[in-house]
């Protein structure tokens, strides 16, 4: 009922005012319908749970980066059935992200284009705000940080950046992505090199391995990328002692959409990414084996997509923004899909 009124605001505006009324679920609606804080309000099929990297997952099905930046609705996403929940792109210090309008629709695509440049509270906000979810035991599914480089961090300074959000985040994580392939951050695809990723990681590992219980690390990659030199940056990200990769970001590749782009920059999410969101990942799994985790985000929009989350080269697959566009109602059909899909590859 309401997607047809969020529509008509400026995109940004709309989905602030979604958060806004999922961060309020909990404590306003939930209780009407009969249901606890965190409580799913769907039956997950039990042969979806699965276990990744040590983590229990009630079903492969999660809340892809980006959705949710300051990790303001965790648990009004496990309410509407997801199996994890990924927020951020969380940076060490507080930013604004780039100018307004930054954010735009393109509905006969079923894709947005966004150019938010990582605005957030900043870490020491959103560990707050997970401290709290944590002391009142609210989460019930698996919780990914995603953590990104500052604006203001100059490229040399990068590796102690990330450092610096793991420092303040890593602790109350699942399991933490590190994202260097938003291509809204001036200089931030450049880090997509194996010197570069393998500086990073050996940054972050640091103070996880100190940890009583380290987390796993991966490494979100770009869409963009040609096969070879994702490849490399996976095998970098392996060899420094990641549990695997996402794959992938957004994309600066405008060619598969039909709308007019030529006034607009940024990131494009959504149906149009799926071939190759589809395709890299089953690249990748051939060549590095079956060991890693690969976790595959981009252009799930409907029921018909189930197939493609059991195809080689995935063990879970987040989504965005295909809640935008299709509706709260999306995991809860792909849910239903996903057992038949899995009977049918049997």
């Amino acid at each position: 009922m309401l997607r047809p009124l969020l529509f008509r605001l400026d995109a940004e505006r709309a989905h602030q005012l979604g958060l806004l009324l999922a961060r309020l679920w909990p404590t306003s609606l939930a209780s009407r319908l009969g249901r606890g804080v965190g409580e799913a309000d769907i039956t997950c099929p039990p042969e979806l749970a699965t276990r990744v990297m040590g983590l229990d997952f009630p079903n492969p099905l999660g809340v892809a980066a980006g959705v949710d930046k300051d990790a303001q609705a965790a648990t009004f996403w496990q309410a509407l059935g997801f199996g994890f929940v990924e927020v951020g792109t969380v940076t060490a210090l507080r930013q604004p992200g780039n100018p307004r309008p930054r954010v735009f629709r393109l509905p006969r695509d079923g894709a947005l284009i966004n150019r938010m440049g990582f605005p957030n509270d900043g870490a020491d906000v959103v560990a707050t705000r997970i401290e709290r979810l944590r002391q009142h035991d609210a989460l019930r599914v698996p919780l990914g940080i995603n953590i990104g480089k500052s604006k203001a961090a100059a490229a040399a300074d990068a590796a102690a950046d990330y450092r610096r959000s793991f420092e303040r985040l890593g602790e109350l994580a699942d399991f933490v992505v590190v994202n260097i392939s938003s291509p809204n951050t001036p200089g931030l695809r450049d880090l997509q090199t194996v010197d570069q990723v393998q500086a990073i990681v050996d940054a972050v590992q640091q103070p996880n391995q100190q940890l009583e219980q380290p987390r796993p690390l991966l490494v979100k990659l770009a869409p963009d990328l040609a096969d070879a030199d994702a490849l490399a940056c996976a095998q970098a990200a392996l060899t420094a002692g990641c549990a695997g990769l996402v794959v992938s970001n957004t994309s600066v590749d405008f060619s598969a959409v039909s709308a007019d782009t030529q006034q607009m920059s940024g990131g494009l999410s959504g149906a149009p990414l799926f071939a190759r969101s589809t395709a890299l990942p089953g690249h990748l799994r051939a060549e590095l084996g079956p060991a890693p985790v690969l976790i595959r985000v981009g252009g799930d929009m409907d029921a018909a997509s189930a197939p493609a989350h059991l195809a080689p080269g995935r063990d879970l697959p987040p989504l965005s923004p295909g809640p935008v566009h299709v509706g709260a109602s999306l995991p809860e059909g792909l849910l239903r899909e996903l057992p038949a899909a899995r009977a049918a590859r049997a």
